[in-house]
């Protein structure tokens, strides 16, 4: 079709789309709303000629002058070798001419009211609505490039340049949102649109509404938030306990969970004080999640990996023109500059305790230092630069433990450490893969164990992913079978058909288990990791597989690394890595060792990123389990930020840990200088004092003359869960709503009603 027909086609089909603008009063809505935008996008109250703003503006300025001067409209793309099919490179094209807008209206860009990089947006956004996004095209290709990826540029290039554009243009960019997002998918809460997909299409509608001054799109935009907010049981979402789901199966809270945040941080500061206001009641949740989703994921800065699915396979984007590498850092910032946006909507009380998170982890980020980090534009940089510069105090990482069982993850803060621990189950994914990312994520779901030693926040980020050994992911017990990339399927589909996943906590303890089921293996396994504020204890027993190949348990496999010299030693029963910690095999056996160089590239896990190979040194300790093992076991202890000789003094000390059981029945320890016994029990049974009537997670603290019993039912069967301690009780001194508690002949009986949560479940008892 030609150019010419094409072009009447199109002004067919805009036509109804808008009036011509005209002049508007100072009070006008609509054009408060853009200004509004503009302010969130593009930055307010900061001095251009100062620094890091002075530096920003100018690499602002020369990228958008490059990507003028190499722009070359065709029929099948703008700038050369970024054809339209893949629609990605649409996406690619809206971006760049972002980019260009913006440099254009920002101060101090060095091409600030440039009549030739104006002219040049120009050509672009005409070329692509001509040739590609308009009303009259089919979406070919990924979904996501033409409802979410065009979209949100081409509404911030329309109202950077509103007053200059035109009414055709503003139509013509106003009719082709309508198009791509039809009202459909904002009056049903289904399929792709739900969780951050949805605030994604719901930003762009919004405002569609304000530039194409459009009350009814207005109203669409902010009504079809509404079933973002509530807690989900199932699906995409924030749970109760802090969990956010995205793609039905994948722990999400670090990229998916931070477009959630960043979205809502805009729509609700872009609407405040308007007709449109979100004020549905249910958006606590949203604010709520701050501390109670969020801020337990984040470490000193980064998100940690385990909630950023595919995101960990990006590292330096071929696309991205700021060649930003992609981290645990970065995702972190992004998460945390997306908590200062949201913020504005806050209360003031609650505004405060989110600046003094904020303010803490920009202090602790020594990897990639936030107030210089290359990936913010000048209004994140503002808005994070003021809170670091305000009064406010700095909020120290508080110890504890957090369960997310609804994701089947696990977050520990220790006197000298903080964990990560990753699983699976038939709620959530092995892992996820798609579009060309992630393709060799089969074990991070398999028990992955990330934990950093305080002050030290480089160990995922320097070049891990593409050069780790991805059958030995720490933690994990895995059968050496080899796999093809993109195993078990793509988007969250391969998951295992377990149920008892999960487990206690008393916020300073926990007992945390996996019935583990190896991705495109025969391996099973009941694996246990038990938590304390120094330690952690790994059982694992029931390790049966019948692939033909051996199976190992990974204890760690640290990066050392560029050409690491780290110390390694290791004595009678225990090992010690200098600058990290150390390891203990309390029941006998020495781990297999290794220290190696391995060279990667991101390009060799993700199809859209860089092909430079680097090296980095690994220190790897394994359990060789054997070919075909019949209920092989194990136990292991670590000491992160343990000295050499603490490790080899605990090692020698055998009075601080007993292992009261270690089998397919049930996993227990008692560590008695704590006075914690923590279970679990993977079917109804006895271990020393404690008696389960059927799969349960259970933890007895013991605090001079009284004890506090936690239990959590992994299994989820909902059926009410008997447990019996065999120790003299006096009395209940408080039991939760949930828990029945029956002192007998000094036997004390907890009978626990739980929900399908995984939730713990708590009383509290006076001792004889």
């Amino acid at each position: 079709m030609g150019l010419t027909r094409r072009a009447l086609l199109l002004a067919a089909a805009l036509a109804p789309a808008l009036a011509a603008p005209a002049a508007r009063a100072a009070d006008d809505p609509y054009d408060t709303l853009r200004r509004r935008w503009l302010t969130i996008a593009l930055g307010a109250g900061f001095d251009p000629a100062s620094e890091p703003y002075a530096s920003r503006l100018t690499q602002l300025g020369s990228m958008a002058r490059d990507f003028a001067g190499t722009m070359s409209p065709a029929a099948d793309a703008l700038w050369p070798g970024h054809p339209f099919d893949p629609p990605s490179n649409i996406t690619f094209s809206h971006n760049r001419l972002w980019t260009m807008a913006q440099a254009y209206v920002q101060p101090g860009t060095g091409a600030t009211g440039d009549p030739a990089l104006f002219d040049a947006v120009l050509r672009g956004l005409d070329h692509l609505s001509a040739t590609v996004y308009h009303p009259g095209t089919t979406p070919y290709g990924n979904w996501w490039e033409w409802q979410i990826g065009s979209p949100r540029p081409l509404m911030d290039i329309t109202a950077a340049l509103y007053e200059r554009l035109g009414a055709e243009r503003i139509a013509a960019a106003c009719a082709a949102v309508d198009h791509f997002i039809p009202d459909t998918l904002l009056t049903d809460y289904s399929g792709t649109s739900t969780g951050a997909n949805r605030v994604d299409l719901c930003r762009s509608v919004a405002l569609r509404g304000v530039l194409g001054r459009d009350p009814g799109r207005l109203r669409l935009a902010r009504d079809a938030l509404s079933p973002v907010f509530p807690y989900v049981t199932e699906g995409d979402g924030l749970y109760a306990d802090g969990s956010f789901v995205q793609h039905t199966h994948v722990a999400y809270s670090g990229t998916y969970g931070q477009v959630l945040l960043d979205g809502l941080g805009r729509l609700f500061t872009l609407l405040a004080g308007s007709e449109w206001e979100v004020t549905d009641p249910a958006r606590r949740t949203v604010l709520d999640s701050v501390e109670h989703a969020y801020a337990p994921l984040i470490h000193d800065g980064l998100v940690m990996d385990c909630v950023n699915g595919r995101a960990i396979s990006r590292g330096y984007l071929r696309s991205d023109d700021l060649h930003v590498m992609r981290s645990d850092h970065v995702h972190g910032q992004q998460l945390v500059a997306a908590i200062a946006l949201l913020a504005g909507g806050a209360e003031a009380a609650e505004r405060a305790r989110w600046y003094g998170l904020v303010k803490g982890w920009i202090e602790r980020d020594t990897v990639t230092p936030y107030l210089t980090a290359p990936q913010f534009g000048v209004a994140d940089l503002a808005r994070l630069r003021a809170i670091a510069a305000s009064s406010v105090a700095a909020t120290p990482e508080r110890p504890g433990h957090r369960l997310f069982p609804a994701m089947d993850r696990a977050v520990h803060r220790g006197s000298r450490y903080t964990a990560a621990l990753a699983m699976a189950s038939d709620r959530i994914a092995h892992y996820e893969c798609g579009n060309g990312e992630n393709p060799r994520g089969w074990h991070t779901g398999s028990g992955m164990l990330s934990w950093w030693p305080h002050g030290r926040g480089d160990q995922y980020t320097d070049w891990y992913w593409p050069t780790v050994d991805w059958y030995r992911l720490p933690g994990t017990t895995v059968s050496t079978k080899r796999l093809p990339d993109r195993a078990g399927g793509e988007w969250g589909a391969p998951r295992p058909d377990v149920r008892w996943v999960g487990g206690a906590t008393d916020g300073t303890y926990a007992a945390v288990g996996q019935h583990l089921k190896g991705l495109g293996s025969t391996l099973q396994a009941r694996t246990s990791w038990f938590f304390l504020p120094d330690a952690m204890i790994c059982l694992g027993a029931g390790i049966t597989c019948a692939d033909g190949v051996p199976v190992e348990t990974v204890v760690d496999n640290r990066n050392l690394g560029e050409g690491g010299t780290q110390a390694f030693v290791h004595g009678r029963h225990w090992a010690h890595l200098e600058g990290h910690g150390g390891w203990l095999l309390p029941h006998g056996g020495e781990p297999h060792t290794l220290r190696e160089d391995r060279t990667g590239a991101w390009a060799d896990i993700n199809t859209t990123s860089t092909s430079e190979r680097r090296t980095r040194r690994w220190q790897t300790l394994w359990l060789d389990h054997g070919t075909d093992p019949v209920d092989a076991r194990y136990v292991y202890v670590l000491l992160p930020g343990a000295g050499r000789a603490e490790t080899a003094a605990r090692a020698a000390d055998r009075h601080w840990l007993r292992v009261l059981a270690n089998d397919s029945g049930a996993q227990s320890v008692a560590v008695p200088g704590l006075g914690l016994t923590a279970a679990n029990f993977w079917r109804a049974g006895t271990v020393g004092e404690l008696t389960a009537l059927a799969g349960a997670s259970v933890l007895v603290v013991r605090r001079g003359r009284t004890a506090t019993l936690c239990v959590s039912e992994p299994p989820r069967t909902g059926e009410p869960l008997e447990i019996d301690w065999d120790h003299p009780v006096r009395a209940v001194n408080r039991a939760d709503e949930s828990v029945e508690v029956l002192v007998a002949d000094r036997r004390l009986r907890v009978r626990v009603t739980p929900g399908m949560a995984c939730a713990t479940h708590e009383c509290e008892v006076a001792l004889r």
